[in-house]
């Protein structure tokens, strides 16, 4: 489940709709601003509109400076971060926590246990040998990898939310919420402008993006799914997205070839290896955090597993891309269908809408 942080948007931010526009409701017109900061190693967007510039400014600040809270709580790399000061305790007693770490390990912990350890946030040690796999061009050595998978598994995480409280069972463990953390990231930066009454708003980090209510004058954001096949220059298909979040997994850039085999940046814990099967998981759900987590989780499932977690998870689908010798097969969940697309809400699209990316 690791993931080493990727370079490049497997989703695209296709178009924010005009520049301006008469909010329908209100009937004031609204600019749009846009806003970049690097945060979680990953550049964050956020577009939204609003009459008054100086709001917008307040907003988008605040904003950031929660994302930038929270990579001080959720980075494995930076050695004083909360996530990092608890791997220090790893073998010790329980150790208390904050509110955002805890929710974060918790609910990393129901998808440990709904995916059979396909997503796992101790995976941390093996996908350190991974990092230098890709950076090497060698794979691990076999017995340092099978000591690191003796530090990996959810089954030794233990949390209590009376107490607020998580334990690691064995000295040496260490944790990587890499696939959670940005989707949760966006999820709080777009509750905060909301609380600063900005709602037609956007957030995206690398894949993972999360919205609030339109763009005036449209039904929804358009967001591109880019096609596992690079060499397809069209999207796969173009959303249109309102108070929803989507978010994407795959390999198009971020893998290594070793000794003739393809592996992917995403590792199995089941097997601590990285994935050989190239595809891409575009997952669509209520808040930032489940479809992050969906994502990475339903690529290593597979199409079959994977869908089948959509299936029994409310309120989200899911499209799983698979390159084949025979050419690109695509799956999709039964509620996918029922996802607005451009294609089938052109009438509600305004002419000239400009790209963003």
């Amino acid at each position: 489940m690791g993931e080493i942080p990727a370079g490049a948007w497997s989703i695209v931010i296709v178009a924010a709709m005009a520049l301006t526009g008469q909010d329908p409701t209100a009937g004031t017109s609204l600019a749009r601003h846009e806003y970049v900061e690097t945060h979680m190693a990953v550049p964050f967007k956020i577009l939204l509109y609003t009459t008054e510039p100086a709001a917008a400014r307040r907003a988008s600040r605040a904003a950031f400076e929660r994302v930038e809270a929270l990579n001080k709580t959720l980075s494995d790399y930076d050695p004083d971060s909360e996530l990092s000061r608890l791997t220090k305790s790893a073998g010790g007693p329980p150790i208390k926590i904050g509110d955002d770490l805890f929710e974060v390990l918790s609910r990393s912990q129901e998808m440990y246990r709904r995916s059979g350890g396909a997503f796992d946030v101790t995976i941390a040690p093996v996908g350190r040998l991974w990092r230098r796999a890709r950076r090497d061009g060698k794979l691990p050595d076999p017995d340092v990898l099978a000591q690191a998978r003796k530090l990996v598994g959810g089954d030794k995480l233990t949390l209590d939310r009376g107490s607020r409280t998580v334990q690691l069972a064995v000295k040496g463990m260490r944790l990587d919420v890499g696939g959670i953390a940005k989707g949760y990231a966006a999820q709080a930066a777009l509750e905060v402008l909301k609380k600063h009454g900005i709602t037609r708003a956007l957030v995206a980090s690398a894949g993972d993006i999360v919205v609030g209510d339109p763009p005036p004058g449209a039904d929804g954001w358009r967001v591109a799914i880019a096609p596992v096949d690079p060499s397809q220059k069209r999207p796969y298909k173009t959303l249109l997205l309102k108070n929803a979040a989507v978010s994407t997994a795959g390999d198009a850039e971020q893998f290594v070839v070793i000794d003739g085999h393809r592996y992917s940046h995403i590792i199995d814990p089941r097997t601590g290896m990285g994935v050989e099967d190239r595809a891409s998981v575009t997952v669509v759900a209520p808040d930032g955090a489940t479809a992050d987590a969906l994502e990475t989780t339903v690529y290593l499932l597979g199409p079959e597993h994977g869908l089948a977690l959509i299936e029994a998870t409310p309120g989200t689908s899911a499209v799983f891309q698979r390159m084949t010798r025979d050419g690109v097969k695509v799956f999709e969940s039964a509620r996918f269908k029922d996802v607005p697309t451009l294609e089938t809400s052109l009438e509600s699209v305004p002419r000239g809408a400009k790209a963003t990316d």
